[in-house]
């Protein structure tokens, strides 16, 4: 009984030594043993990233490989809304061009009730929120719209487009946004295709600069995000080769040459890699007859291997599908293709439990090897530490009071004034009609386009494809809850207004008649401002290239007439114009300006000189299309790099 009171007593002992020496001398390894790198700041990326990867089981794995439509979280019952993070695990929501919000407040709130629910999940990923900002938040209600990219290629102007990349920012960021599909980088080779207005240009050189300046706006000047408060991730897109499709049709096909891949429409790409651009978006369109969503070659033997891309790729909207013809033919093909090709997140915006079944199901068969699941997911959370987006996983309101502001507007309106292209300018030497006269007894202003803020801006304005009028008119979707309103911004017609002297009577005529120039015959001048409505890619292409009706009636009805007669062509491309040349006094492409029309008027008023040149050659006709600077048979109407200086 001794011997096992005796040993009773040194066992305690020994563990009191234990104890004691462990609460001594170590505290270190203690605290060791509850620590998580990838939850430390402190630690390098990459090994936050493979520490997280390690603890990755496959469904939360797969969930961040998808990404959904924000609607999703409005159509579910409000008690069951949180699976889609806390259950599914989904990794990325974007808002499609009808998710315009109520308000910057708003937007933020609803950011942040998602994010709280990704982050209640077993290992709190943050959620990555995107969204399309082409020209300016252009789906928000009353943010600031720029011109469309093919306004900024003919400014020419570097610096003036990184101050538009980093308004963008800012504005973005305040609704709780953090990451944009854009910069589009496409060479748009044939102004037929719907998308043209999206690129800067038809030269590469103009792409490249234009290219390397918005993401510095975007992202600031460093890999991925500079300031994660200020900027956000961009997405380089459409990767690669849709500028350059047969025939300009938008999806088609783009037969190209190693010449003209590597020479054409790769360098934009290229530039965004070495900018840091955190993800790449790939091309609806076919290369070679290889669709790109299934092009290995190209998305995982070049962009990654090659160019040593980090970032993550991924999908369009529905673009998967779309691999089979007719479209989600077999959509497990198209599943299996498309990750194996090297896509890394894929864009499903409603049928994302289908999607992960079948993702599943590929993984465990064997179909799809782990390691491109690894690969893939590396890159979506690499991005994510790397714009310190688990650090800073909630939206503020602190940038609220920046959005859609006076400072922004006039940006904007500097954008407008240097991307207008003068290209004609009185019948003779001796005959100027620009600068136009101000305090003028009266003058007509002539066109729907004069006074309609949608066709103004464009597509990817508030809606995909655009809206007409001034924002009042957009039918309200109970649904998607789009907003209605006046939009914050100032039509061509009312700048006319506003710049014109008092006692100057402005008359507006919609749609002129054989009567209008004989009614105002005492006018001054006209100003006739016609050219495209909107539409956004595949309803953008044309074989006519023509102005939309009646604005080729408009012209004939006040032109030629014996009054000065300007024209001013809002449209996202070159358009058939030679017939009426000669009737016209001067001509002038204005783009699609965005929502600042003052920027029109400083410049036809002579507050600010035409200094904007074309940054696409403007062809005579249809049938000599396409038709690119540097083309062997080159007999253009306006040569590439044209405009008369002020």
């Amino acid at each position: 009984m001794a011997e096992t009171i005796y040993s009773f007593r040194s066992l305690f002992l020994l563990l009191a030594i234990v104890i004691l020496f462990a609460g001594r001398y170590g505290g270190a390894t203690a605290a060791t043993r509850g620590y998580i790198k990838y939850k430390d700041p402190k630690a390098a990326i990459e090994e936050r990233v493979e520490d997280l990867l390690t603890r990755m089981t496959l469904p939360e794995k797969l969930g961040q490989m998808c990404q959904v439509d924000r609607f999703n979280f409005s159509f579910f019952p409000p008690d069951t809304r949180h699976e889609i993070f806390t259950k599914y695990m989904i990794g990325s929501v974007l808002s499609n061009p009808y998710d315009t919000g109520a308000s910057p407040s708003n937007r933020v709130n609803v950011s942040n009730t998602m994010q709280k629910w990704s982050l209640s999940t077993r290992l709190g990923i943050p959620l990555l929120y995107a969204i399309d900002a082409v020209h300016g938040h252009n789906t928000f209600i009353n943010a600031t719209i720029f011109p469309h990219n093919v306004g900024l290629g003919a400014t020419r102007d570097p610096d003036l487009v990184k101050k538009i990349g980093a308004i963008t920012a800012l504005e973005v960021r305040a609704t709780g946004i953090a990451q944009a599909f854009a910069p589009c980088v496409a060479v748009c080779r044939d102004p037929r295709w719907g998308r043209c207005y999206e690129s800067y240009s038809e030269d590469t050189k103009v792409v490249n600069m234009m290219t390397e300046s918005i993401m510095e706006g975007l992202q600031g000047n460093a890999p991925y995000v500079a300031d994660f408060k200020t900027k956000l991730a961009g997405c380089a897109k459409h990767f690669v080769g849709d500028g350059g499709t047969v025939g300009g049709i938008n999806e088609n096909n783009t037969v190209a040459d190693n010449a003209t891949l590597f020479g054409i429409h790769m360098p934009p790409f290229e530039i965004a890699v070495k900018k840091g651009i955190a993800s790449i978006m790939a091309s609806y369109s076919s290369l070679n007859g290889v669709k790109m969503h299934a092009n290995r070659e190209m998305l995982t033997d070049y962009l990654k291997n090659t160019l040593k891309f980090q970032g993550f790729v991924i999908s369009d909207w529905l673009g998967i599908d779309k691999i089979t013809t007719p479209p989600r033919a077999n959509y497990t093909y198209s599943i299996e293709a498309s990750i194996n090709a090297g896509i890394d997140m894929v864009m499903v915006p409603f049928q994302y439990k289908e999607f992960l079944d079948e993702l599943t199901k590929l993984v465990n068969g064997g179909y799809i090897p782990m390691s491109r699941i690894d690969d893939a997911v590396r890159r979506v959370l690499r991005v994510k530490f790397s714009i310190g987006l688990f650090e800073n996983p909630y939206a503020e309101e602190t940038l609220i009071a920046e959005f859609g502001s006076e400072a922004h507007r006039e940006v904007a309106r500097e954008a407008v004034k240097k991307s207008m292209v003068l290209l004609k300018n009185g019948k003779t030497k001796e005959d100027k009609v620009i600068p136009l006269q101000r305090n003028v007894k009266k003058i007509v202003v002539a066109g729907a386009h004069a006074n309609n803020m949608g066709w103004q801006c464009g597509g990817f304005t508030l809606t995909w494809q655009g809206f007409n009028g001034t924002g009042e008119n957009i039918a309200r979707n109970k649904a998607m809850k789009i907003p209605t309103g006046k939009i914050r911004g100032t039509t061509i017609l009312e700048a006319i207004v506003k710049t014109v002297d008092s006692t100057t009577e402005v008359v507006f005529v919609e749609e002129p008649n054989q009567e209008t120039s004989k009614l105002h015959a005492d006018a001054a001048y006209t100003i006739v401002v016609v050219g495209e409505t909107p539409y956004a890619e595949t309803q953008g292409d044309s074989t006519t290239l023509s102005i939309a009706a009646p604005g080729p009636d408009t012209i004939r009805h006040t032109c030629g007439s014996g009054m000065k007669c300007l024209v001013v062509l809002v449209t996202g491309r070159p358009l058939v114009i030679e017939p009426y040349l000669d009737t016209i006094d001067a001509l002038v492409v204005a783009w699609l300006p965005g929502t600042e029309g003052q920027g029109i008027t400083d410049v036809l008023f002579g507050d600010h000189p035409f200094t904007g040149t074309l940054p696409r050659t403007w062809m005579k006709s249809v049938t000599q299309l396409p038709m690119n600077v540097g083309d062997k048979n080159y007999d253009p109407l306006f040569p590439f790099g044209y405009g008369i200086k002020t």
